[in-house]
């Protein structure tokens, strides 16, 4: 009876967010870059892998300028979500996985990869320890919601994320550079050079520095504070033209990270479920505060090291335009994370006896989880040119990604740092496709595009370590009876020469009718699939008897989208229905050490989008969005449902204690139930004034963001976030001859509180809290 209630209050939610965004519909801000405006009344975005402009694109598109960056105090690319109506950045541990319109994933496997794809000039990055990174020299963000998996290919089923960034010119030598010092001791310096070596030739050099001392304490270390961080990077660009008609971009990024603050958790506790700590709670070992949380010896730590090499070349073919993208990336992550989110240790025989605790129970299990990603990709792409009545884009592309898990006991002793083997994971994915997409002018105000890809995946040499590394006899499917090697269990075979699993081909389709009743408008309607490729669980199902891993299903999502945009000097407005048919979700189960993946049945989205922008009088610009989304779980089989060992028969509950967990994960049959991490209605508005003062601009912006409940937990009914907002303020004034500036800036200013995650596993629940108010100053130049 609780769950319907929540869910009759959710309708109400969701009728009020449609009759709010019937009433004023939301959201476009202007861009710059590859999302810039060609004129004052004309947003060009790059959608369709040409540039168009925006009213022309049936697409819902969120595109974000550096100035709505800077009025929303947006740092890294998760900070988006404050001003993308229906994009979540959600996370578990270190793992930053975005969601659109209730299409994401929490799965954390080898090979998993996200349903939003997130592309970086062009290039794509997989890794989900990646996901989240400093924006710098960014000129342009384009959020394409609905599937994309035609032009942008598989895991692309929530939509996609173009992040575009500055090239060198080989105009003038320039230099930027800004640095800000706020609230936790939070200091950020960055800067740009661009230097001219020749009219052909040009170099930039970036560099970006952050450090912050945290905002939570310790209580279980003299309630010292923790969530010290430390992150750089760099980049070395290099742009040649070696003809009128050919140019070739090189170039090369590192970056450093080492911050804990995703890793540090408090105690969750609510009505429902009660608390999350461990077995009932030993005094002393957690906190439910939310400037908390209790480490034991062993800290959190997440650092992670980065190398990219990208080579960009086009060329003007006459018929037609070509660009080639070539792609190396190497990224490795050290991670320590204590999954039952308290201060509890490996006990001591003198502990265990205090507690009443059998002699064979570890308590605490703090997880090392260290991960080495490498991905090659290359992709060709051929558009077709502006004015003829066939505009077409063709394409090639090739990605290959090793993804390697190495798993740790990190307090195996009862001293810090007694890190001990305890599994691994390694997949090698590979994907081939070919993709065209094309619009024909049937008549000036008529328009019709078919786009078609197929794609060819195959997960390759599988294999993981068993637990200690311990020896390990095991029989195939065809009666083959195989002994590990060091511990090492090669998935369908006796030796490193493992056979190919998991292998899929797919057609992904795109159709749309667009109709223009004027020059500013259009009107149009779409039907597109996309897919999330199939995994092999080899970091889950594989590692208990009888040993075989788990084949987990493609996931599929068909859409149909109905939409209009119009836009004039000074004023837009779009909006949007739609529809999904997704089918075959991947879930992550977290178990004692494991993340065990299944196939959710079958989901259904719908709802309503929409954008406005307006200046009514000259230097203030008015911003509004919203986003409602019905997100349900049709048929849910075998939902996993966290249940406290407390809650369960006396049997289970000594069952529970000698293996150490809390929390059961029992299966449940769900239908029409909320999905996860997907409110129902999202909305921001925002606002910036300028003017002249003291002979220099000055200008005052502001953000105001909000979202409705919604539900954590892998079902959809557990681990529930009320709805909350934040506001973020920023006054800048700069110099009249635009040298340097000052700023002010403030977030989430209103201190709301909210979970910014909750973490679940059989040894305990944890709750990440949102960042308190910051605040600070900001001083930029520019030569």
């Amino acid at each position: 009876m609780v769950r319907k209630g929540l869910r009759a209050s959710a309708s109400l939610v969701a009728l009020a967010g449609a009759t709010t965004l019937a009433s004023s519909a939301a959201f476009a801000q202007e861009v710059a870059g590859p999302s810039a405006r060609a004129d004052d009344d004309i947003i060009i975005v790059t959608a369709q892998r040409r540039a168009e402009a925006q009213v022309d694109v049936p697409i819902s598109i969120t595109s974000l300028s550096t100035e709505t960056l800077e009025t929303a105090n947006v740092q890294g690319l998760a900070d988006i979500g404050k001003i993308t109506p229906a994009l979540r950045f959600d996370f578990a541990g270190g793992f930053f996985q975005p969601t659109i319109r209730g299409i994401g994933t929490a799965v954390t496997t080898s090979g998993g990869g996200g349903n939003v794809g997130i592309y970086i000039d062009g290039f794509y990055s997989p890794n989900p320890l990646a996901a989240d990174f400093d924006l710098i020299s960014v000129e342009g963000i384009q959020v394409l919601k609905g599937p994309q998996g035609t032009l942008f290919g598989r895991n692309t089923t929530g939509g996609a994320i173009l992040v575009s960034t500055r090239e060198p010119n080989t105009e003038r030598n320039s230099f930027e550079g800004r640095v800000r010092y706020g609230r936790f001791n939070e200091a950020r310096a960055e800067g740009i050079a661009n230097i001219v070596v020749s009219d052909r030739v040009g170099i930039s050099v970036e560099g970006l520095y952050s450090r912050g001392d945290g905002w939570q304490r310790d209580i279980n270390n003299g309630n010292r504070r923790v969530g010290e961080f430390e992150n750089w990077s760099g980049r070395v660009s290099l742009k040649g033209e070696l003809t009128d008609s050919v140019s070739v971009l090189l170039r090369y990024k590192h970056s450093s990270v080492d911050d804990p603050s995703p890793l540090l958790a408090a105690t969750y506790v609510d009505d429902d479920i009660g608390l999350g700590a461990p077995f009932g709670g030993i005094p002393g070992t957690y906190t439910t505060a939310r400037n908390r949380i209790a480490s034991g010896t062993v800290q959190e730590f997440f650092r992670s090291n980065s190398d990219v090499l990208q080579a960009t070349v086009t060329a003007d073919l006459g018929f037609a335009d070509f660009t080639s993208y070539s792609q190396y990336r190497n990224e490795k992550v050290n991670a320590s994370q204590d999954l039952d989110y308290s201060g509890v240790e490996v006990a001591t025989p003198a502990q265990r006896a205090a507690y009443g605790i059998p002699p064979t129970t570890s308590l605490g299990f703090q997880l090392g989880l260290p991960n080495n990603n490498e991905t090659w990709s290359q992709e060709f792409l051929l558009s077709s040119k502006a004015g003829t009545p066939l505009q077409w884009t063709a394409g090639l592309f090739y990605f290959e990604n090793t993804d390697q898990y190495i798993t740790l006991l990190d307090n195996a002793g009862n001293g810090p740092n007694q890190r001990l083997r305890f599994g691994g994971s390694s997949t090698t994915v590979k994907s081939y496709a070919a993709f065209v997409d094309a619009t024909y002018e049937v008549t000036p105000q008529l328009f019709v595009t078919a786009g078609l890809r197929y794609a060819y995946d195959k997960v390759g040499d599988p294999y993981w370590n068993t637990r200690f590394l311990a020896p390990l006899t095991f029989t195939l499917p065809d009666g083959t009876v195989c002994s590990s090697e060091n511990g090492r269990v090669y998935v369908g075979a006796c030796d490193p020469s493992a056979v190919e699993f998991a292998n899929d081909d797919r057609f992904t389709p795109r159709l749309v009718v667009r109709y223009k009743p004027s020059s500013r408008s259009s009107i149009y309607a779409s039907f597109t699939r996309g897919y999330k490729a199939a995994l092999l669980d080899v970091g889950g199902s594989c590692q208990n008897p009888p040993y075989v891993c788990t084949r987990v299903r493609p996931e599929s999502v068909d859409a149909y989208e109905i939409g209009f945009k119009y836009e004039a000097p000074g004023f837009s407005v779009e909006g949007a229905g739609f529809y999904y048919d997704y089918q075959d979700l991947q879930v992550s189960i977290y178990e004692a050490g494991t993340a065990r993946i299944v196939n959710a049945a079958q989901s259904e989205i719908y709802g309503l989008e929409g954008s406005l922008r307006y200046r009514p009088v000259t230097g203030l610009d008015l911003s509004a969005g919203a986003s409602w989304v019905h997100a349900r779980y049709k048929d849910f089989n075998n939902a996993p449902i966290y249940t406290p060992c407390s809650q369960l028969p006396p049997a289970v509950q000594a069952t529970c204690a000698a293996n150490g967990i809390s929390f059961l994960v029992l299966g449940q049959d769900l239908d029409n139930v909320t999905m996860q991490r997907t409110p129902e209605f999202t909305g921001f508005v925002g606002a910036r004034y300028a003017t002249q003062l003291g002979g220099g601009g000055f200008s005052l912006s502001g953000n105001l963001s909000y979202s409705s409940s919604f539900y954590f937990g892998p079902s959809g009914i557990q681990f529930r976030q009320g709805g909350y907002e934040t506001l973020s303020l920023r006054a800048q004034w700069t110099e009249p001859n635009e040298r340097w500036y000052v700023a002010a800036y403030g977030d989430n200013v209103t201190n709301s509180r909210y979970l910014t995650q909750v973490q679940y596993s059989n040894f305990g629940l944890g709750a990440n809290w949102s960042k308190p108010i910051t605040y600070g100053v900001e001083l930029g130049v520019n030569f």
